[in-house]
């Protein structure tokens, strides 16, 4: 690669499924690598399986990417959209001698693999129909129609440096001649690739290890077609906590869950981030770091598993790290989900201050602060073992005082001061119950801080309830 090449990268999935994190991360090298390099970062969607492929996988797709920030440059192109390109690829090689029709039938095709397995061979496509000088290549049959076969080398390798996985070499003799048109004219999917990579001038090729064997018959079609091929970086599989691999099948959820159970996007990136490649020892770090960092040279050789404990500390970290401006956005669409009317201002803004360091997700962050927006109800065991008849008393006062101290933190923690000691009580004696009473929960922080977000009337009326 010259210093001077401009970076073209691609993330191309099927719209098969629901796209996970194991996908996902299929996009997100691809993606940092362009925006790292200043270079450009294409979204193909490769729908030839007609079967398979729906719009809302294609949508899921679209909007898993735009939740987690990475934007794509040009496209989406989609593969369907093309078959005129491919069909005109493939007249060019049958007229340049680089592929040809075959008319071995299935039932042909299964009595050779049969009869190779038999003799312990390979099984594998024999050449019956792949013209060589001096050949007679046998009688056409009659209402058959061909598939197109490329014609692959013979002898010699195919080589090349992987960028995670080092040298990597297949014998031709090893590969036979690849089927790149189906009998109905369609194209197959290693011919799609190739030509949509040459047509949108893709440098590198990032994607998961599942495609190593695909990529020998790639770089020979490259090559008949007179380009060179990418570079390629095949990633580790990504396991799920179980060590298989990570698919629906396997409990995967969409990328989309993540959003809604209350992950940040720039969390998701940083943890599927370190899934498979590393800077030193860092764990956390931010969007803007990770761009400056990220390079082909520190990409893992090994599986990433995925563990949501792991994913969950990495967003509380993340928290902290997130303006209570922001927090405040997202929480309010997760207490709009239920039903709680809450403006995005600065007293939510300080909610999200004061509870953020005790939440792993905004979800949890919601948990918290629906007792600002909604009548909390303590359970009967905290208001059996905390507010009890003796310290009933102190509670009214604290009532009485309340409502007519300035509602500020200081004075808030004033008038508690005041009544512990009218009524020689310590701090948890008193604090305790006025959470329980106040909050509907007997742990919350410092209790001048959480009375202070409340309205007053709310508060008195609250510890008059007891």
């Amino acid at each position: 690669m010259s210093n001077n090449q401009h970076i073209r990268t691609r993330f191309a999935p099927s719209p098969t499924g629901f796209i996970h994190l194991g996908n996902i991360r299929s996009a997100l090298y691809p993606w940092a690598f362009a925006r790292a390099k200043q270079g450009t970062f294409i979204l193909r969607i490769e729908d030839t399986d007609l079967e398979r492929s729906s719009q809302a996988a294609v949508d899921v797709i679209v909007e898993g990417m735009k939740w987690l920030g990475l934007d794509h440059d040009e496209g989406p192109f989609f593969q369907m959209q093309r078959m005129e390109r491919y069909k005109e690829v493939l007249r060019q090689m049958l007229e340049a001698g680089l592929a040809y029709h075959c008319y071995m039938s299935t039932t042909e095709l299964d009595a050779l693999r049969e009869r190779q397995m038999a003799a312990k061979q390979k099984p594998r496509y024999d050449g019956t129909w792949r013209p060589e000088p001096g050949k007679t290549l046998p009688p056409v049959p009659a209402g058959v129609q061909p598939v197109v076969r490329f014609r692959n080398p013979i002898g010699g390798s195919v080589v090349w440096e992987d960028k995670v996985k080092g040298r990597i070499e297949f014998s031709n003799d090893e590969l036979d001649d690849l089927v790149i048109a189906r009998p109905d004219g369609t194209p197959t999917y290693n011919f799609c690739v190739v030509v949509d990579d040459i047509d949108m001038r893709i440098t590198h090729v990032i994607r998961g290890d599942d495609h190593v064997n695909n990529t020998p018959r790639q770089i020979n079609i490259f090559r008949a077609l007179g380009q060179e091929p990418p570079v390629y970086a095949h990633l580790p599989t990504v396991l799920n906590e179980q060590g298989e691999k990570m698919s629906k099948r396997n409990g995967a959820k969409p990328v989309t869950q993540y959003r809604d159970e209350g992950f940040l996007a720039d969390a998701v990136v940083n943890y599927l981030a370190r899934l498979g490649w590393s800077h030193g020892d860092d764990e956390i770090f931010s969007r803007e770091q990770f761009l400056q960092w990220f390079d082909l040279d520190h990409l893992g050789k090994s599986a990433g598993q995925y563990d949501e404990a792991k994913l969950r500390w990495v967003n509380a970290q993340h928290m902290k790290m997130t303006s209570d401006t922001v927090l405040a956005s997202l929480v309010q669409v997760q207490l709009d989900k239920r039903g709680i009317t809450a403006p995005v201002d600065q007293r939510l803004a300080g909610m999200c201050g004061l509870f953020k360091d005790r939440c792993s997700t905004t979800v949890e962050l919601a948990d918290w602060l629906a007792m600002y927006f909604v009548a909390t109800s303590p359970s009967d065991e905290d208001r059996a073992a905390h507010v009890t008849d003796a310290v009933k008393p102190a509670i009214a006062a604290l009532a009485d005082r309340l409502a007519h101290a300035d509602w500020n933190k200081a004075a808030i923690s004033q008038a508690i001061k005041d009544t512990i000691a009218e009524h020689k009580l310590k701090m948890p004696q008193l604090a305790v119950p006025v959470r329980v009473l106040v909050c509907g929960r007997a742990q919350t922080p410092s209790i001048d801080a959480v009375l202070e977000l409340f309205s007053r009337d709310e508060v008195v009326t609250r510890l008059r309830s007891a």
